[in-house]
């Protein structure tokens, strides 16, 4: 087993990580920024480094600051957790060089899945059904016109480069496409580095479900069941949940197996997530997601595993020991406590968390790492926590989920919490009844020009040091990832012209 892991990340996912490896007697490292020098991972792992100021291109995204931490501790593994550098190749395989474990997979399953257009190739290969489309990307708009063509509209226009709901526009029609075009290869190219993109089929109602699979170094791939993961507003996720309520025995063995497909056809190890798109009762591969879930608690409560505990294992070069295929028992389903306003187009909430009550009570999980004094910063992303509620089925779980939602309590922040509610509560969500495109109208988006104020203010926040309390009275501004701000400007800014999200 692992002797010292040192946490290349921050929050809740950091906190998760540094319990289990404490439950298995494993020292942890954390690492931390300026902004969270008093954070409560930092607090709970038996040691901790500074790696930066509080921007994350000048902390969490620096390979040598972390790399250096980890020589200076004595670590022997790392942890990326989800965000951040979790799926960087080169952050692998710099880890991989360093002489350290990366409890991840190989650097070569990350860069083959973390290409769309080469992961749709070996998928197709796989024998693993793709999203009508291209494997290729297209040159400019006139190419995007002719392909579109072929495909059929209406199109999805997609990021070659990266995931997480960036760089993606639905087209419905050619008059559309220019203006589309010049959009996502805009945002390709701010978030990925990577202007190109290629085109798919839009699928009518789509819903997104997913399949967790953990691999050995032994050749051995298990598949713990799909999440539902189709309430999300903007591809960033909301509530999720398992079994997903639209799929059978029948479909469940059909998407275990072209899981476990996916994943040996790019040699994959350790814990990830093969997202599939379903529609009309058949699924389309999406794409793999190299690295733990945020939503993974819930596949954890009803399959009895802990997850990170696999990692850790795995990582070590031990063999599975959970079986290749685990029974569900009950259904679980998670909502996550975001700082953001829906009523105000889910603009950021910063401030001082106040008053904090979390739930309590028979088979519910609260991870966060959240408590009174706590910082919400315009640096990082919005996830305050998750409420993850299990239950004997799907009625008794939402049940216990909103009597939870409903006894948490924040002071200081808007949060998302009304709106899971809300979404627990309506019928057609009770009834399974929903898609991908449920939330609309659920909550107004933040204008443009709002946007475009508070992108200013941001900076200004960031480059003349104007308080917290002052950004916060003018509001805030969509919802950036962890690894957003590559180029070192403010999460706020770039969301401006970016959308977040963690999958």
């Amino acid at each position: 087993m692992l002797r010292k892991v040192l946490i290349a990340n921050r929050g809740e996912i950091a906190v998760r990580v540094i319990r289990t490896c404490h439950d298995l007697g494993i020292e942890c490292v954390a690492v931390y920024s300026d902004a969270d020098r008093t954070a409560l991972h930092v607090r709970l792992a038996n040691e901790a480094v500074r790696i930066g100021p509080a921007p994350p291109s000048e902390s969490y995204l620096k390979v040598d600051a972390i790399l250096d931490a980890a020589k200076r501790t004595g670590a022997d593994s790392i942890h990326p957790g989800y965000g951040f550098l979790s799926e960087k190749a080169h952050f692998a395989k710099a880890v991989e060089d360093a002489g350290l474990t990366f409890i991840g997979p190989p650097s070569s399953a990350m860069r083959a899945m973390g290409d769309k257009l080469s992961s749709r190739t070996a998928m197709s290969r796989a024998g693993v059904p793709i999203v009508p489309g291209l494997t290729e990307p297209v040159a400019d708009v006139d190419a995007a016109r002719r392909e579109a063509e072929k495909v059929g509209w209406p199109i999805a226009l997609k990021a070659a480069g990266g995931g997480g709901g960036k760089g993606i526009r639905v087209v419905r029609a050619a008059d559309e496409l220019a203006s589309a075009f010049r959009t996502a290869s805009g945002e390709a190219a701010s978030a990925f580095g990577d202007s190109r993109l290629y085109i798919e089929r839009y699928l009518p109602g789509p819903r997104h479900v997913e399949v967790q699979i953990l691999a050995d170094r032994h050749g051995n791939v298990a598949a713990l069941g799909e999440r539902e993961c189709s309430i999300q507003r903007r591809h960033q996720k909301l509530i999720e949940e398992t079994p997903s309520p639209a799929v059978d025995d029948d479909a469940r063995e059909r998407l275990a197996d072209a899981a476990v497909r996916a994943a040996k056809a790019v040699g994959y190890a350790n814990a990830g997530t093969v997202e599939f798109l379903w529609s009309e009762g058949r699924f389309y591969f999406l794409e793999m997601n190299c690295r733990l879930q945020v939503e993974h608690p819930v596949t954890e409560m009803v399959y009895g595993v802990d997850l990170v505990r696999e990692q850790l294992r795995v990582a070590a070069g031990e063999p599975l020991a959970i079986g290749t295929r685990l029974r569900p028992r009950g259904h679980a389903i998670e909502a996550r406590v975001n700082a953001e306003d829906p009523d105000q187009g889910f603009l950021p909430s910063i401030g001082t968390v106040l008053n904090l009550r979390l739930p309590a009570g028979p088979n519910l999980r609260v991870d966060s790492g959240l408590f009174t004094g706590y910082e919400v910063t315009p640096h990082y992303d919005s996830l305050l926590a998750k409420v993850v509620a299990w239950g004997s089925d799907r009625a008794e779980a939402i049940a216990r989920l909103e009597r939870a939602l409903r006894e948490l309590h924040v002071g200081g922040v808007k949060t998302t919490a009304p709106l899971a509610l809300r979404v627990l509560r309506d019928p057609r969500f009770r009834e399974g009844r929903f898609d991908t495109g449920f939330l609309d109208g659920f909550a107004p988006t933040a204008s443009a020009e709002r946007e475009r104020v508070v992108a200013i203010l941001a900076a200004v926040h960031r480059h003349l040091g104007t308080s917290r309390r002052a950004l916060g009275a003018a509001g805030g501004n969509g919802a950036a990832r962890p690894d957003a701000s590559r180029d070192g400007l403010s999460p706020w800014v770039r969301a401006g012209r970016l959308d977040g999200g963690m999958g």
